[in-house]
């Protein structure tokens, strides 16, 4: 019985392994779209045993719609010639089938595979929100800086040996520079503009990041309406004429589907124009009127002046004569 269960949690793993791009859509649909998820490599030994570089960048910080991706890449400093075979450069200046291509060779090619890891968050446009207009507010670029903070803690954990960070910036160079030196004291720290154009482990990590994104949209699965036919809503951006069309159809008391950023003012405007507006009562005020309307008459009733002079004295006090004593 042992063995049977051992055997179905063994392929349950590998059903849940990222190993080419092929099982990356299987894998992501999975995951549930209204919560964030993290998934970590397999970790090469010779990331454990020498001295790594690790790099950091996102994608899909802009768009209205669907997930933000935060991705990071490690390898040994003596591999940095795998990077360059690879082709590692700026995601976004490559084509989406040759990002799906290097993404698919990261995770084949056997020299990729012995020297080289890659870990990503995605950060679900549910929890952005969430987060963006929540009371205590929790900003874009918090989120962000939290995203790429905890996956290098993941990569600590996991054994990486790392030496070097480099990182594209989010918000100013050197304060976002000073917050991870007070972090990871031990590592050298480069936070820099454009830095998946100028070091190529950023450029892996900004692929990981970006293929996960465009397979999150081509995966994504609404709870709020049917998911036949392919996906309909473009690239996500505010400026894509399939996404404005997506973000016209308003449903006039509950808005947009989860995939939508709520948070941004190309949602809110839309919502302004077209949806009804609701007004929900305080769950602070609902539970205070609760409390006052629960059972019997409140007890502080008895102690208040009464604005009737000629209310009747409690029975107790009239059955025995009772009177108010002012002066003995």
């Amino acid at each position: 019985m042992d063995t049977e269960i051992k055997q179905e949690n063994d392929i349950n793993e590998k059903k849940r392994k990222i190993d080419s791009l092929e099982s990356l859509g299987p894998y992501i649909v999975e995951q549930d779209n209204a919560k964030n998820f993290i998934y970590v490599s397999d970790i090469p030994q010779l990331c454990k045993d020498e001295p790594c570089m690790l790099g950091v960048d996102e994608a899909g910080r802009g768009p209205v719609l669907g997930p933000m991706v935060y991705g990071i890449a490690f390898c040994p400093l003596s591999k940095q010639k795998v990077l360059k075979t690879l082709g590692f450069a700026d995601s976004k200046q490559l084509t989406e089938a040759k990002r799906d291509s290097i993404f698919d060779d990261m995770n084949r090619q056997d020299d990729a595979v012995e020297s080289l890891g890659w870990a990503v968050e995605a950060i679900s446009p549910n929890v952005i929100s969430m987060n963006m207009l929540k009371r205590s507010k929790h900003s874009l670029n918090e989120v962000s800086m939290d995203s790429a903070i905890g996956l290098i803690h993941r990569a600590i954990e996991a054994g990486v040996n790392i030496a070097e960070v480099y990182v594209d910036t989010v918000g100013p160079p050197e304060k976002y520079q000073a917050k991870l030196k007070t972090i990871f004291p031990k590592f050298k720290i480069t936070v820099a503009k454009k830095a998946d154009s100028t070091y190529p482990i950023v450029s892996a990590a900004s692929i990981a990041a970006k293929v996960t994104r465009d397979h999150a949209l081509k995966v994504w699965k609404f709870r709020e309406r049917s998911n036949e036919g392919e996906n309909d809503f473009g690239s996500g951006y505010p400026g894509d004429p399939t996404t404005k069309d997506f973000l016209s159809e308003v449903d006039l008391v509950f808005g947009f589907p989860r995939l939508v950023r709520f948070s941004w003012s190309t949602a809110s405007n839309a919502l302004e124009k077209k949806a009804y507006d609701m007004q929900f009562e305080d769950e602070s005020d609902a539970q205070a009127a609760q409390k006052a309307t629960y059972g019997s008459e409140k007890l502080s009733k008895y102690f208040s002046a009464s604005k009737n002079e000629n209310r009747k004295r409690n029975e107790y006090f009239r059955d025995r004569c009772l009177e108010h004593v002012v002066d003995l």
